[in-house]
């Protein structure tokens, strides 16, 4: 299988060897809205609505919202999108993970968890037991994610953030569009749309 990424910025570049050892070193290629231009880092560069039929999709792009638009273009043109998985990821159970993931070197994925479209998981992140993920969110390095968390569609969660584990009749629950800081510790829910920062984490005073 081919595999084209799209976007050359740093999450692409670095989630390109991981493409290469699974498609191998001639089956990879960067992907561009418009324009491609010279090789990157020995791959070559691609215009997205050019690309051959047979090249399968991987949107490695950071932010949900051009995830999402790049998704509702691709799904239009009837591409195809493939997942990403490093050779060190860890499983420890049965677990659903939708189409288009990237998880990067180290994540580990435990037991019965429950994963949308287009997920990221950054190095060394980790999901739990009984967790229920939505589409397009970002788990950024070192992000843990303890066992019965909910967290809803586009969530930005940043570098060693820490989801304090919910229960099964009450999960802790992180609201559509939220964003939750470097480092921070989650220990209730989070609304919608919040940013929240600290330990324990509160709202963003702006």
């Amino acid at each position: 299988m081919r595999i084209g990424l799209c976007g050359t910025g740093g999450f692409a570049r670095e989630v390109a060897p991981l493409a290469m050892a699974q498609a191998g070193a001639d089956d990879v290629c960067f992907l561009t809205r418009e324009g491609g231009g010279p090789a990157v880092n020995g791959l070559p560069v691609l215009v997205q609505d050019e690309a051959d039929a047979g090249v399968a999709m991987a949107i490695a792009i950071a932010d949900a919202g051009q995830r999402r638009r790049i998704d509702a273009e691709l799904q239009a043109a009837g591409r195809p999108f493939v997942s990403i998985v490093a050779p060190t990821c860890v499983f420890r159970g049965p677990s659903r993970i939708g189409e288009g993931a990237i998880l990067c070197d180290h994540v580990v994925i435990t037991a019965n968890v429950v994963i949308g479209r287009h997920f990221q998981a950054n190095l060394y992140s980790y999901v739990a037991h009984d967790c229920v993920i939505g589409d397009f969110v970002t788990l950024a390095p070192r992000v843990c994610v303890n066992g019965n968390t909910v967290i809803e569609d586009d969530v930005y969660v940043g570098t060693g953030a820490v989801l304090k584990q919910g229960t099964p009749d009450r999960p802790l629950r992180i609201g559509k569009g939220a964003v939750i800081g470097m480092g921070a510790v989650v220990t209730k829910d989070v609304p919608a749309g919040a940013v929240v920062v600290g330990n324990p984490a509160k709202p963003l005073e702006r």
